[in-house]
């Protein structure tokens, strides 16, 4: 079964591309916009450099700086009560996945009224257009930069899920690797595996289209090649433009197909647990890849020498799922990813919250229209424990 392919919005990329933020924002006929971003991203000197860009244009700008980490319903109505109340005709989301997803809901909130709980949904949301929304990220692994809806937790349900609609759509994309020189390891790490895991999963869904899986093998070829280098080396330019588009590509991918196991247990450890969103959905890479050969073997073949272990002629089906575990878990353990035992977790605590909470997640995905999970396997509580047992010790790497 196939899906639709969901064409992006505009992307303008390239190194110095955010420099061209103000015009962009002029054309668009903005003349008051908020701008969307967290603290941390504030003090390393990016939101100023864009504000000025914004301001040397003749445009006001307000502030929001209160973005939270999986942003929660109140955070996101807090910014578009601001938006609001400031006659803001435009929005900039400037950071990582949480920035860009807050900003998608304040634009959003601009024009539909809150509670921002009745757009929840991936599909047959109706909402009316909106401002425009300029997404700056400066990290490489979202793709929000690129997919027509964003993330938000359900605090009442304690989930995640979706708004869309034509309100919070992305009006353009900036994606300027310049903004993401500097980044400390464990987040180019962690936000590096968020965009292998958008490529492989939508290439492994059961939803894959042809013309997603041509970005996704792109983009997972991108990603073995220079998340290394990335981490190794924050300045190298051309690892960090080429993770950058790997990115985007990873936002493009998905938007489809959409992703399936290792993101479900990644929302989980998130909601429950506070996990990065790039570190959870890593976290079972290797094990999902495995279990997945023997329905998507092509595919798992071609990750695992994408990511640098090429499987040779004549494997059994069992060798080339080795093979792509082999090759993720080298790529974990490369790149210093933090593990589940790192994290401080306890496997106890895992296994009583995430299985029962990831097959509910699956569940509400068919519900929406789809009829069918993305996971290529039909997968029980039993599944999603035994991959979680698994990844909590083989996943592991003690300081030697």
């Amino acid at each position: 079964m196939e899906s639709i392919y969901c064409a992006p919005n505009p992307i303008l990329f390239g190194v110095g591309s955010s420099k061209e933020t103000g015009k962009k924002l002029k054309e668009f006929g903005c003349t008051k916009v908020i701008l969307v971003y967290d603290m941390g991203i504030k003090k390393v000197g990016v939101v100023d450099k864009i504000d000025e860009i914004i301001k040397a244009e003749g445009i006001e700008t307000v502030y929001y700086d209160n973005v939270q980490a999986d942003p929660p319903i109140w955070s996101v109505e807090e910014a578009g009560a601001l938006a609001v109340k400031e006659g803001c005709d435009g929005v900039v989301g400037i950071g990582g996945g949480s920035s860009l997803d807050t900003a998608k809901g304040t634009k959003l909130l601009i024009t539909n009224p809150p509670p921002l709980r009745q757009y929840f949904g991936r599909v047959g949301v109706v909402t009316k257009p909106s401002v425009p929304l300029i997404v700056i990220p400066t990290t490489a692994g979202t793709g929000s930069e690129c997919t027509p809806g964003g993330v938000i937790t359900d605090t009442e349900k304690n989930i995640k899920t979706n708004i869309a609609g034509t309100g919070c759509t992305v009006t353009l994309g900036i994606v300027d690797p310049e903004l993401t020189v500097g980044l400390p390891r464990f987040i180019t790490a962690y936000t590096g595996f968020d965009a292998l895991g958008h490529c492989a999963e939508a290439y492994t869904s059961r939803l894959a289209n042809s013309i997603c899986s041509c970005i996704a093998r792109e983009g997972i070829q991108l990603i073995g090649k220079y998340l290394v280098r990335a981490c190794n080396d924050g300045t190298d330019m051309e690892a960090r433009a080429g993770m950058s588009l790997a990115a985007s590509l990873g936002g493009m991918a998905m938007s489809g197909p959409y992703c399936h196991l290792p993101h479900d247990i990644g929302r989980s450890l998130g909601t429950k647990f506070h996990v990065p969103h790039g570190n959870g959905c890593c976290a079972t890479l290797p094990q999902v890849l495995q279990m997945i050969a023997g329905v998507k073997t092509e595919e798992v073949k071609f990750i695992a020498g994408a990511l640098g272990n090429p499987v040779p002629d004549g494997a059994s089906v069992e060798e080339i799922g080795k093979y792509a575990y082999d090759a993720a878990l080298k790529l974990m353990k490369d790149t210093g990813v933090p593990s589940l035992q790192d994290l401080k977790l306890n496997l106890d605590d895992l296994l009583r919250e995430v299985p029962a909470e990831v097959v509910m997640q699956m569940d509400i995905f068919k519900k929406l229209g789809f009829g069918v999970c993305t996971c290529p396997l039909d997968i029980t509580e039993k599944d999603v424990a035994d991959v979680l047992t698994r990844a909590y010790y083989e996943n592991h790497f003690p300081k030697e």
